[in-house]
C-alpha cells in the first residue's frame, strides 16, 4: 500500500468530526568508523503512519511504525476513542483548508542509496592514512536520510514534501588520548562535503591542545566561534520564541507589567533572526506538518498551513513571536503579511478570503487605523463646530496620531501600505459622517441610547462598553 493510499483510507475509515493523516517514509544510508578503519555501514526504510482525529473540541493523536492495511482500521478506531476520552483542548480551531494544488501528491517516495556517500569514503580512506602518519585517530558517523511526508485531511488537504538531510561527524584523539577534538558539517546530499578540508580543521583543533594554561576559578570574557553564536540563537528561537509564555511572563521577551517584548530593541547590534523553508542549502517543508501541540506555539489543528519568510528579529528588534490560530484570535494579534509568501506580495490578494481563512487574511483594510482616524475626524470636526479657535490645535494633534497609529501597523509588518490607506479614508469619512448626521437630525434615537454610554476598566487591557438608554425625555436643545 503506497503512502497516499494508506492516507486516503484512513480518511475515509474516519468517523471523527475532523481528521489529519500524516504518513512518512524514511529512507537511509549510514557509514561508521573507529581507529582509522571503516567498521559498518547500513541501509533501511522505515514508515509511519500518524491519525489525528477531531471530536468537538477534543483532539487526540494515535501513530504506529510498520502499519498494514489490515493495521490500519485499529490505528483509527484508537484515535478516535482517544480524541472521545480527552477533554477540550485550548487550542482548538478549524482544520486547515487548501491553499492551492496537491503539487506531486502521486509521486512516490524519494529515496536513497550507498551510492550518495561513495565519494566520502573513498575520502575517508585518504583521510585514514593522513592520520595514521601524524599518530592520530579517527573515529566518526556519516548518514543521510531522505524523508517523503504526505499529509491529507478531511477538509480536502493534500500535500508533499521530499526532506533530504545528511551529517558527518568526526572526531579525532592523539594515540595516548589525551588529546582530543571534533569537527561535523550538515548536508541534504553530501555533494559540498569535503572530508580534505573537515581533516585539516581537525588537526588545527586538536594542535590547540599543546598548549594548555591553568586558570583559576572565576568569570572571565569567551570569545564564541560563529557556530557558536548560531547554536545559541537556535536554542533561543525554539525554546523562548512563544508568545503566550513572553504574554504570561515566562520568558525573555516578556514585558515587565505584562505583554511581550516585540517592537523593542534588544540589542544595538544589527542582529537579524530569519527563517524561511525556501532558503537554499536549508529547505524545508513550505507547510505545517506535525503530530503534536506545544503550548502556544504548534498545534495540530494547524497541520497544512502555509509556511513563509519570517524576520523574527530585524536588526537588533525584536518583530515577532509564534504562536497558534487558537491563541492569535485570542489575543487579536495576525502573522502577516508574511503568511504563506517567501517575499512579502502585497499584490496576493482576494477578496473577502479573510472570512473562509480567518485572522491571518484579514489585512485589508487596517482596523487600527479606520478607528484611529474614525476618532480624530469625528473630535476634529465637533471642535471646529464649538471651539473654532482651537480647531488649528486639535486637528493637526488628532490627525497625527491617528497617522502615527498607521505607520506603526506598517513598522510592525501587521498591514501593508495600502491597507492603511484604505482604513484612514473610511475612518475619515465615517467619523466626519457621524458629526454631520448629529448635527443635522437633533435628537435622534442614536443619541437617545447612547447619550448615557460610559466606558469603563474590566480586564486588564480591556474596556466594558455599558448603555444605559434615555426612556421618556427628550434630548436639551442647543
Amino acid at each position: 500500500m503506497t503512502p497516499q493510499e494508506t492516507v486516503e483510507r484512513a480518511l475515509a475509515l474516519s468517523k471523527a468530526d475532523g481528521c489529519v493523516v500524516l504518513a512518512t517514509e524514511r529512507s537511509e544510508v549510514n557509514l561508521r568508523w573507529a581507529n582509522n578503519t571503516l567498521t559498518t555501514n547500513g541501509s533501511m526504510r522505515s514508515r509511519e503512519v500518524a491519525v489525528i482525529s477531531v471530536v468537538g473540541e477534543a483532539v487526540a493523536v494515535a501513530q504506529r511504525s510498520a502499519v498494514t492495511a489490515d493495521d490500519l482500521e485499529d490505528l483509527v478506531r484508537a484515535s478516535e476513542q482517544a480524541a472521545r476520552d480527552a477533554g477540550p483542548n485550548e487550542d482548538a480551531a478549524p482544520l486547515a483548508e487548501p491553499d492551492g494544488g496537491s503539487e506531486g501528491w502521486d509521486e512516490p517516495p524519494a529515496e536513497t542509496s550507498i551510492g550518495t556517500l561513495a565519494t566520502v569514503s573513498s575520502d575517508l580512506g585518504e583521510a585514514f592514512g593522513r592520520a595514521a602518519g601524524r599518530d592520530r585517530l579517527l573515529f566518526g558517523y556519516a548518514e543521510h536520510a531522505v524523508e517523503s511526508q504526505y499529509l491529507g485531511s478531511s477538509t480536502g488537504v493534500r500535500l508533499r514534501h521530499v526532506q533530504p538531510t545528511g551529517r558527518i561527524d568526526i572526531n579525532g584523539k592523539s594515540r595516548d588520548y589525551a588529546r582530543s577534538a571534533w569537527v561535523g558539517q550538515g548536508s541534504p546530499d553530501f555533494a559540498d562535503v569535503e572530508v580534505e578540508a573537515l581533516d585539516r580543521e581537525l588537526g588545527r583543533r586538536l594542535d590547540w591542545a599543546d598548549r594548555s594554561v591553568e586558570l583559576p576559578a572565576g568569570r572571565y570574557e569567551t570569545l564564541l566561534p560563529p557556530s557558536a553564536v548560531g547554536d545559541l540563537f537556535l536554542f533561543l528561537y525554539a525554546i523562548a520564541s512563544g508568545a503566550r509564555a513572553a504574554d504570561e511572563g515566562r520568558t525573555v521577551f516578556s514585558k515587565p507589567g505584562g505583554g511581550n517584548r516585540i517592537g523593542e530593541r534588544l540589542s544595538p547590534l544589527p542582529v537579524t533572526l530569519r527563517s524561511d523553508p525556501r532558503l537554499p542549502g536549508l529547505e524545508c517543508a513550505p507547510f505545517l506538518a506535525t503530530t503534536r501541540s506545544e503550548e502556544g506555539t504548534v498545534s495540530v489543528f494547524d497541520n497544512g498551513l502555509p509556511l513563509g519568510s519570517t524576520e523574527w528579529i530585524r536588526d537588533g528588534v525584536l518583530s515577532e513571536l509564534m504562536r497558534t490560530r487558537a491563541y492569535a484570535t485570542k489575543t487579536d494579534t495576525r502573522a502577516r503579511p508574511y503568511v504563506d509568501t517567501i517575499s512579502p506580495n502585497p499584490d496576493d490578494f482576494q477578496l473577502l478570503r479573510g472570512f473562509k481563512r480567518g485572522e491571518s487574511y484579514r489585512s485589508f483594510p487596517s482596523g487600527h487605523t479606520l478607528a484611529a482616524f474614525a476618532a480624530a475626524a469625528a473630535v476634529s470636526a465637533e471642535t471646529s463646530r464649538w471651539w473654532s479657535w482651537a480647531s488649528y490645535t486639535i486637528g493637526p494633534l488628532m490627525y497625527g496620531g491617528a497617522a502615527a497609529v498607521g505607520v506603526s501597523r506598517m513598522y510592525n509588518n501587521r498591514h501593508w501600505a495600502s491597507d492603511v490607506i484604505l482604513g484612514a479614508a473610511l475612518g475619515t469619512f465615517a467619523g466626519t459622517k457621524v458629526v454631520r448626521y448629529h448635527a443635522t437630525h437633533p435628537g435622534n434615537r442614536i443619541d437617545k441610547w447612547l447619550i448615557n454610554a460610559s466606558f469603563s476598566p474590566s480586564n486588564p487591557g480591556q474596556l466594558s462598553l455599558s448603555i444605559l438608554p434615555v426612556i421618556g425625555r427628550s434630548l436639551p436643545r442647543r
